[in-house]
């Protein structure tokens, strides 16, 4: 098992999301970066779309009370197994009753942990992802607290390896929305001119942004489906990136789409961090997604060499 002895800021359960529901009203919720679930899981051998832990901020503590092989990635959030420091990107052992641990950075936000094989959890419309705002999913629906446990197999020990991790960027790139023409094209221009903060309200819901200039409006629209990518833009010309925890549905106007490649830059964004954003084509968009369907599809290659020439 793994036990949760400090769960941190929020750390929760998620996997690659709950996808075919939207119409019902139900999120998506799921890892805010994907492809480190994936690079995490490609280490362990597991399926894509096995469930991690998502750590945001760090300040957190598990305990291994069973052997087994784990990877971490994403973020660096300064990890250790007892005294010694990890790496993300990489699949290490670990002993009954050592202690994993997560400091926090300056650079980055969330983390994710991965175990061989899985742990053993309850699927909720076809995902292990926690969906913080019904309150279902993971356990209990809600964030892992003190004493959790979270049971998987035991596993024997494997060699240590490691993955190249893509980087994180804070300039993102765009599609035009669909309102930008009856809010005047000033406002997918403003959009790319200049910076934006990210304001402390954001979450795994949505990143509000600041900037020095702000498209105030009064266009009023029906409401209508949106999804994590999504960039609204209230009335007070504050614009928000819609994330994985976000609604089905909404009223403001939609200014523009971060294309999907791009999204698992916020999961390492804070507040008071700086992006911008830069137009781009759909093709290129397609070919962004497919590249880092290439780099799981190469990794798994990679390791599958590696551990028959070792074996």
């Amino acid at each position: 098992m793994l036990e949760v002895i400090k769960p941190g800021v929020q750390l929760c359960i998620q996997d690659l999301g709950r996808h075919g529901h939207r119409h019902l009203g139900v999120s998506q919720s799921g890892a805010l970066d994907p492809l480190a679930v994936k690079i995490a899981n490609t280490l362990l051998n597991n399926a894509l779309d096995t469930a991690v832990l998502e750590i945001t901020v760090g300040l957190t503590q598990l305990r291994f009370t069973t052997a087994t092989n784990f990877a971490l990635a994403g973020g660096d959030l300064n990890a250790h197994l007892d005294d010694t420091p990890l790496t993300p990107g990489w699949r290490y052992f670990s002993e009954p009753g050592q202690i994993l641990t997560f400091a926090s950075s300056a650079d980055a936000l969330r983390a994710y942990v991965s175990v061989e094989g899985g742990f053993d959890l309850q699927s909720v419309m076809g995902s292990c992802a926690t969906d913080l705002q019904a309150g279902f999913g993971g356990i209990n629906g809600s964030a892992l607290a003190a004493g959790d446990l979270l049971h998987y197999a035991s596993s024997p020990e494997r060699s240590s390896v490691g993955a190249l991790q893509p980087g994180y960027h804070k300039q993102m790139r765009i599609l035009s929305g669909p309102h930008c023409t009856q809010l005047g094209s000033s406002a997918a221009h403003l959009l790319c001119a200049q910076p934006w903060q990210v304001l402390p309200e954001s979450n795994r819901m949505g990143v509000r942004l600041t900037g020095p200039d702000l498209f105030t409006h009064q266009l009023s629209i029906n409401s209508q489906a949106v999804l994590p990518g999504t960039i609204q833009l209230p009335p007070i010309g504050s614009p928000i990136v819609l994330l994985n925890d976000c609604q089905t549905t909404g009223g403001y106007p939609i200014v523009a789409q971060v294309i999907k490649a791009d999204l698992r830059h916020f999961a390492q964004l804070s507040a008071g961090d700086q992006i911008s954003f830069i137009q781009t084509t759909p093709a290129q968009a397609h070919q962004e997604t497919q590249q880092q369907n290439y780099h799981i599809n190469q990794l798994r290659i990679a390791l599958a060499h590696h551990d028959r020439s070792i074996s």
